[in-house]
Order: structure tokens, then sequence, then C-alpha cells
């Protein structure tokens, strides 16, 4: 049997045939999902178990340190889960990305004359998409619990600025998912980078009852300013500096670690 000759990596395609193809391909990851919905269960149960499992499990001993009870948390949490949300999805793309080596899928999508870019930013679109879905079971789950948007634009531009963070770190688990050997060693990796920035952030609790060198831990910590920023969009407060703060670290990571996946993704033997 004749190997299949891969077409060379640099050929310069067309930005029309990029788009065209990454089209296509988001067309098939969509397709595939529509063919096993049990991929989509770590959206729908991941913001609806957290949810629950915070809101009234922590809700009324941490929302008293907030000057309220349960319902002052609802109001504190549920924001702070948007931002956790795309950090959990932007590891499962890197999961799914190294599954796919293994199943010879990116080696049938690395012989046929498409440009490998587009083969990441089809990823990535569709990962978002999963991302935007669990983010309405979120608010939904958090409407019911005792939720209330006091800023409908605001809430349009967390979401927003929740995808653009998002997809910066879908590109470091990218590059995770080209160059790590499986897709447990993916997680385990996952897992490690991703607790201590969860937890030691003011997602969950406000840094203020945190020990002194872990609250200066959260003051640099992105998923803080997402966090800070979405709860300003949401229900007001303080915004801008964690905006900026936010979008630069979005800009920042993309800038460096989108090179990066798609060399690693050229050039995996």
């Amino acid at each position: 049997m004749t190997a299949t000759t891969p077409h060379p990596a640099d050929a310069r395609i067309p930005l029309r045939g990029h788009v065209r193809h990454t089209g296509a391909l988001v067309r098939r990851n969509l397709l595939w999902i529509r063919q096993d919905p049990e991929s989509m269960f770590d959206a729908v149960l991941f913001p609806v178990v957290f949810t629950l499992l915070f809101v009234y499990v922590f809700g009324g001993s941490i929302g008293q340190s907030l000057g309220g009870g349960q319902e002052q948390y609802v109001q504190y949490i549920v924001p702070g889960l948007m931002a956790m949300m795309g950090m959990n999805m932007a590891q499962g793309v890197g999961t799914g990305f190294n599954q796919d080596f293994g199943t010879g899928v990116m080696d049938r999508f690395r012989s046929l004359p498409i440009g490998r870019g587009s083969v990441l930013f089809a990823k990535i679109a569709v990962e978002l998409v999963r991302m935007l879905f669990a983010t309405v079971v979120l608010l939904v789950v958090g409407v019911l619990v005792g939720f209330d948007v006091t800023d409908w634009a605001g809430l349009f531009a967390a979401v927003g600025l929740s995808v653009l963070f998002g997809s910066a770190l879908m590109w470091v688990f990218l590059t995770l998912g080209v160059v790590m050997k499986n897709a447990q060693s993916v997680q385990a990796m996952g897992f490690l980078v991703l607790m201590p920035l969860q937890f030691g952030s003011s997602i969950f609790a406000p840094p203020q009852s945190m020990p002194g060198w872990l609250e200066r831990f959260t003051e640099y910590n992105p998923l803080s300013s997402l966090a800070d920023a979405a709860r300003g969009l949401m229900v007001g407060g303080p915004v801008a500096g964690d905006l900026w703060m936010t979008i630069g670290w979005s800009v920042a990571i993309t800038a460096v670690m989108a090179p990066v996946a798609v060399h690693k993704f050229r050039t995996k033997a």
C-alpha cells in the first residue's frame, strides 16, 4: 500500500481558500458533535454542577464575608464561573486534539491540500460554540438560583470578554495537544496549570480573606482580572483596569502561542 504523500506545509493558499477550508472543517466537527451528543455533556453538566455546588455549599458562609448571604454570593460567583468556564473548555480542546492524532484523523488532514492553520482555527471555532452553549446553561441556572443581571449590555460584553480570553487559552492547550504523548498527559498538565490559577484567584472568594502572599498572586492572575471585569460589567463595579488587563493577557497569549501551535502542528512527525 502506497503511503499518502503530504503536501508541503508552507504551500501558499489564498485567504479565500483558508476561509473555505476552515468552514468545511467547522461543519465536519459540528456534524461529529451531532452524531456524538455525549461530547456535549461537559458543556451541560459543568455549569450546573459547579453553580449548585458553590451556591448551596459555600454560599452562606462566603456570602456573609461579602456583607450579605447566599443571595449576595450568587451575584459574586456566577460571573466568576463564566471566567472559569473558558479555561475548562480550553483544556477540552487540547485533549480532543491529541485524541485526533491518536485515531489518525490529523494525519489525514495533513495529507490534504488544506491550510494547516485552518485545522486549528476550525477546532477553536467549534470549541467556542460549545463554550457559548455552556455559558447559556450557566446563566439559566444562575437565574434559577437567584442571579440578577443589572446590565444586559454589560452581560453581552462579559460574554465576549470570556470568549476572547478562552480562545487565547485554547492556543496553549492546542500546543499541549500536539506535543504531549497522549490525552491523559494533556489532562494531567492541564490540571496542574488550572488548579492553582482557578483557586488562587477571585473566582470563588474575595482575595481580601487570603494570606498576603496569595492575595498578591491573585492581583496578577489573569483569571482574577477576567472574573472582576465580568462582575463589573454584569452587576456593577469597577471595570476599566480589569478589562484592559484581560484584553492585554488575551492578545499576548494569542500572539505568542498561536504561531507556536501552528508550527508544532506543521512539524509534528
